[in-house]
């Protein structure tokens, strides 16, 4: 489905609630899963990513019960032990934290399984993690290519390997996916990082909720960490809180960077895991006024739209480059965005979907490898191609919060993270489905 995008009039007030964060909704499936005992998980997001995580955990053999009205799933774990049964056959879908939390964690397992993903998840990088788990005994057998969806996983021999060398350029996800089920390993598991990246934001998270749940990972170096033998999670509280989702919150703080807007976006604060929330970092800089308040984080965009261009690295959050890229064609000056080469791997090479779209509304942009500048300019309204990835969509709808006639095509991407994206922008006015 197309949406056609709406100008907002300058100085409007709006007060907006957001989802659960995908990232923590799914680590906290997995923590529950792992545990010892029932979970529940509260502010769960339910969209596609969310939704094959928990039919995946349900095909394993273990007990998901959902609520989505009350957007909440309780899921009996184990204490670090998977069902047993015959080989079966597990969907990941186009989800990357699905593909690698759950690989490692039924991997380890030493069960038999068929992972299977959608045609977007095989193109994506795998290699790293299954070369790790092969060092700790695990045999994997390939079905199409090497080192990529899909394959079988036909058990593992413990063979006293306790440390592993692991190369998390492509993904952080790598390294959260061995220290999340870390725990399974009976000898422990020493981590060393090979590689250039220095992007940890994620991993930080999981290593926090891990705390949370009760498992200690000691960083004994500054590459090396270590999940010691004999620990096992458990949810003391019985419950777990999901955050909003910090990406989705700036999406609308964007808007209002743009429109001379006040957005509240309820419920998010400073103190928040995720690393997105170093946005408002750089929406400060580029002019925006930035509030925290007991109920959540105002932004305010300064008067006659009078943004400044930016230079930023933004490795360690690098799911805002789009809405930063967006925006930056209406600041005074260039913007320049580096340490992101590794975001070509993800759901669309975005480095060149970025430019390419941009271009396309009469943008000057300069591409390089790991990154990209982008010049002011005058918009020319048209059609954003959004290569079925759901930050290219709500992160080009902003432009068309300030120029009229932009249309972001195939929007039902975002049913990836945040479904009711488009819905949101209609009930303000600011988007129309266009009917086919």
């Amino acid at each position: 489905m197309d949406y056609q995008c709406k100008p907002l009039k300058k100085g409007r007030s709006y007060e907006v609630t957001v989802p659960g964060s995908k990232s923590i909704t799914n680590r906290a499936l997995l923590l529950g899963a792992l545990a010892e005992g029932k979970t529940l998980v509260r502010g769960v997001l339910f969209s596609d990513d969310s939704r094959v995580f928990m039919k995946a955990l349900e095909k394993i053999g273990f007990s998901v019960k959902i609520d989505e009205e009350k957007k909440e799933a309780e899921i009996e774990g184990l204490g670090g032990r998977v069902p047993a049964g015959s080989e079966r056959n597990v969907y990941v879908g186009s989800a990357g934290t699905a593909a690698r939390f759950l690989t490692a964690m039924l991997a380890l397992s030493g069960e038999h399984f068929l992972v299977e993903s959608s045609e977007q998840m095989k193109a994506r990088p795998m290699e790293p993690l299954l070369r790790a788990l092969e060092m700790l005994g695990v045999t994997f057998e390939y079905l199409e290519k090497p080192y990529a969806f899909p394959f079988r996983i036909c058990g593992r021999e413990e063979n006293g390997v306790r440390e592993v060398d692991l190369n998390i350029d492509a993904s952080s996800q790598f390294l959260s996916a061995l220290l999340l089920s870390g725990v399974m390993c009976n000898e422990g598991l020493q981590i060393h990082l090979t590689g250039t990246r220095d992007a940890r934001s994620y991993v930080h998270i999981s290593m926090k909720m891990m705390e949370e749940f009760g498992v200690h990972v000691e960083q004994t170096g500054e590459n090396s960490y270590f999940v010691a033998p004999g620990q096992t999670y458990r949810c003391e509280k019985g419950s777990y809180q999901v955050e909003p989702d910090v990406s989705a919150a700036c999406y609308f703080y964007g808007i209002a960077a743009l429109t001379e807007s006040r957005v509240k976006v309820m419920h998010v604060h400073s103190d928040s895991t995720q690393g997105d929330i170093r946005f408002l970092d750089v929406l400060r800089e580029m002019g925006c006024g930035v509030e925290e308040e007991n109920d959540g984080i105002v932004v305010k965009g300064p008067k006659n739209r009078a943004l400044h261009g930016i230079h930023v690295k933004m490795t360690d959050f690098s799911d805002q480059t789009m809405t930063l890229a967006a925006i930056a064609p209406f600041a005074e000056g260039e913007t320049v965005i580096d340490g992101i080469e590794h975001i070509r791997r993800q759901e669309s090479d975005r480095i060149r979907g970025i430019v390419t779209e941009l271009t396309k509304l009469g943008i000057r942009c300069e591409e390089r490898e790991d990154g990209m500048t982008i010049y002011p300019g005058e918009i020319t309204p048209g059609e954003v191609e959004t290569y079925d990835d759901h930050r290219m969509a709500m992160a080009f709808s902003l432009i068309g919060q300030v120029m009229d006639g932009i249309v972001i095509k195939d929007a039902g991407c975002c049913k990836k993270t945040f479904e009711d994206y488009f819905d949101v922008l209609t009930n303000l006015d600011l988007a129309s489905k266009i009917e086919e």
